[in-house]
């Protein structure tokens, strides 16, 4: 017996702590306090990287958020470009590499607005926009000469004063009220109101003002017009392509597509450049301006599955013929994408079983590669230069026992260099085990992939509860990556074993895992999460299978009250954001016709899956204690099915607490929230499982 436990200790990588050891476990306040390192943005000659940095605090007034740079090859450490309280985002380089555009609200700011930081010149950054409703995501134009943003308006309101006028005059109504005649009416925690996202263009030329090429046309008083975020600058300069939607208000009963639009700087009709029913999105010109490159996801319309994956996809520019799919065997999710300075490569990132890589591919077609075979971690945010001779690639790294720091990745090699080090020094002093990869084949022939965490001091020879925690989505994954809602190590903390497992619908493992919960929304997974669970009992002695415990959030927090539907098992479950009624749930959330295709039908013709994979139907059943949590504000699961569950519990005179957040939306955000939730959650596992 000591031998099979050394044996899984060393399999492990896992020794006892030394006496001398001063290592501890992590706190609410050690994690809370990490500063948080953003997406990089490299300079256009590839030496130098800017990006910002959160220094987060538990009084939101005492947070700041600031610019940093450093160079590229590590040869100087980070600096500070900016120090102001407000943050700055959307940060992007003059082509000429002299000056950053970024999106901040400064002092006597009442909106965000466009500032320009010239590193050249040097001093303070100058305000670009003077727009009463805002400026943000900033775009140069390829000469740099002028800038491209977006600004939230009112869609009748052609001129900056007229918008004033009418938020003066809703200002002085007596009455309150939302009138709505199509769908949608909420967005994730926001209600959806008459102001649209326009598309601004203003010349760097001093005095210049700000051009809306949406104001007054046509296309945006189509009820259905709603702005798809991305752009770009085509080659000539002369005009712009970007992402819109024109039939939104269907949204109760088909997919939202996408599709391509071009609007001249002139200020002409915008123009439908392309006819898709699918989601197309990352509109981005080749380096020699022949083609027009982008994301491309099927709709549900299209190919009636729910989740689709999304590929790399090209036009030929401006006659945007000659349509093709780039990744036609990618069996991964394409994420960010960028191109080497002479066009003939191009670099993406993607999920991948558990982690996030970064990619090649040649321009002209062929296999994706992986630029480099990471064993762990996950590269997100991938920035690639656009002049010199080779590419200089950076991005944001992270792994379960690391917040986010910017690293270069190398064009040969499996070892990316890091050039930020703000949590470094914290880290050191933290007991945070790495995560382990577990690989079990379940009861229907599949391979599930699942990650394993072992609290701070571990030893082989003890006995420790399972904690078993489940992702949202289901379109999302458990991946080696460092979080704040869900923190593998602050969970672990007390003396757990954590079991994430990636169950059928989970994205980083083909289209076809993740379309297969289609029709089967949380008896299947849960059954997964049920048989890896056993595996892993079975396979490490120092879980005790007595002592299990079950929780989530989102689609997680189905599978927390599927759970409670379903089996008595666990001594105790934990549901944020659930819902235990999914009829209810498709009526009152914002977003609904993905669930009528997921269980085969509208509610009302109630077909199999209303009837048996909807947790409230088996209500006589529930009989394990349960936290539940929720946000006040949360319009994807809305306040109503907590509420729900909540009087069947008690009507049931189940072991139960509920916790509403007033503040919060989908997620628990604040600092003190966040804590009293980890306490909480923790309060509770104590309960049932020592």
């Amino acid at each position: 017996m000591k031998k099979k436990l050394l044996v899984i200790a060393l399999l492990l990588g896992t020794a006892q702590l030394s006496l001398g050891q001063t290592k501890k476990a992590i706190t609410h306040e050690d994690l809370w306090l990490m500063k948080r390192v953003a997406a990089p943005e490299i300079s256009p000659d590839g030496k130098w990287v800017v990006f910002n940095v959160t220094d987060p605090s538990y009084d939101e007034k005492e947070q700041s958020t600031d610019l940093w740079i450093v160079a590229s090859d590590g040869s100087t450490k980070p600096r500070k470009l900016t120090s102001s309280k407000a943050g700055e985002s959307g940060y992007k380089w003059n082509p000429d590499g002299s000056s950053i555009a970024f999106s901040a609200k400064r002092d006597a700011d009442e909106t965000a607005q466009i500032y320009i930081l010239n590193l050249k010149s040097g001093g303070e950054a100058q305000r670009f926009t003077n727009l009463s409703t805002g400026a943000s995501n900033p775009n140069w134009s390829p000469d740099g000469k002028q800038i491209a943003f977006t600004s939230r308006v009112y869609a009748e309101a052609l001129t900056d004063s007229a918008n004033k006028k009418i938020a003066e005059e809703k200002k002085k109504l007596k009455y309150k009220a939302r009138v709505y005649t199509s769908f949608p009416i909420r967005s994730w925690d926001q209600w959806v109101d008459e102001k649209q996202t326009h598309l601004f263009v203003q010349s760097t030329d001093v005095n210049a003002k700000a051009k809306d090429l949406f104001a007054g046309k046509e296309l945006i008083k189509n009820k259905g017009f709603n702005f798809g975020g991305g752009i770009a600058w085509t080659p000539e300069g002369n005009s712009i392509v970007f992402v819109a939607t024109t039939n939104r208000t269907a949204a109760a009963y088909e997919d939202v597509y996408t599709n391509f639009y071009r609007v001249t700087i002139k200020g002409e009709e915008p123009a439908q450049i392309t006819t898709s029913k699918d989601e197309i999105g990352d509109p981005q010109f080749s380096p020699d301006g022949k083609y027009l490159y982008c994301t491309y996801t099927n709709s549900i319309s299209t190919s009636g599955k729910v989740y689709n994956l999304t590929r790399l996809a090209r036009y030929d520019w401006p006659s945007m013929t000659n349509f093709s799919i780039r990744t036609p065997d990618f069996d991964r999710p394409v994420g960010a994408f960028s191109f080497s300075s002479d066009g003939k490569t191009i670099y993406l990132n993607a999920q991948d079983q558990g982690h996030e890589r970064v990619f090649s591919l040649s321009s002209t077609g062929g296999t994706v590669k992986p630029l480099m075979e990471n064993a762990k971690g996950c590269y997100g945010n991938v920035s690639v230069s656009s002049q010199g001779k080779e590419p200089v690639i950076v991005a944001a790294y992270e792994s379960a026992v690391m917040p986010a720091e910017i690293v270069r990745i190398p064009l040969k090699g499996n070892q990316h260099q890091q050039l930020s080090f703000f949590n470094t020094e914290k880290l050191t002093s933290l007991d945070l085990p790495e995560v382990k990869t577990l690989w079990m084949t379940s009861s229907r022939g599949k391979k599930i992939h699942s990650l394993m965490v072992l609290p701070p001091n571990f030893e082989a020879n003890k006995k420790y509860p399972l904690f078993v925690v489940m992702h949202g989505g289901p379109a999302s994954a458990w991946l080696d990556n460092f979080g704040y809602r869900w923190n593998y190590h602050l969970l672990a903390k007390p003396g757990y074993v954590l079991l994430l497992t990636n169950y059928t619908g989970s994205t980083g493992f083909g289209e076809k895992f993740g379309q297969e919960i289609d029709g089967d929304p949380f008896k299947g997974p849960a059954d997964e999460i049920n048989e890896a669970a056993a595996d892993a009992i079975k396979n490490f002695l120092f879980i005790d299978g007595s002592k299990q415990a079950a929780g989530g959030a989102s689609y997680g927090g189905h599978l927390a009250n599927w759970m409670e539907a379903s089996t008595t098992h666990y001594k105790c479950l934990i549901s944020h954001a659930g819902l235990v009624n999914s009829e209810s749930q498709w009526g009152t959330s914002d977003a609904i016709y993905h669930r009528e295709i997921g269980a085969g039908g509208p509610p009302w013709l109630q077909g199999d899956i209303w009837k048996t994979q909807n947790p409230i139907r088996y209500a006589a059943q529930f009989k394990t204690p349960i936290l539940v949590t929720v946000g006040e504000q949360d319009f994807r699961v809305p306040l109503n099915n907590s509420i729900e569950n909540w009087s069947v519990l008690q009507r049931m005179k189940i072991p139960s607490k509920l916790i509403v957040f007033p503040e919060e939306n989908h997620w628990i955000l604040k600092a003190e929230n966040s804590k009293f939730f980890y306490q909480e959650v923790q309060d509770w596992l104590k309960t049932y499982l020592n």
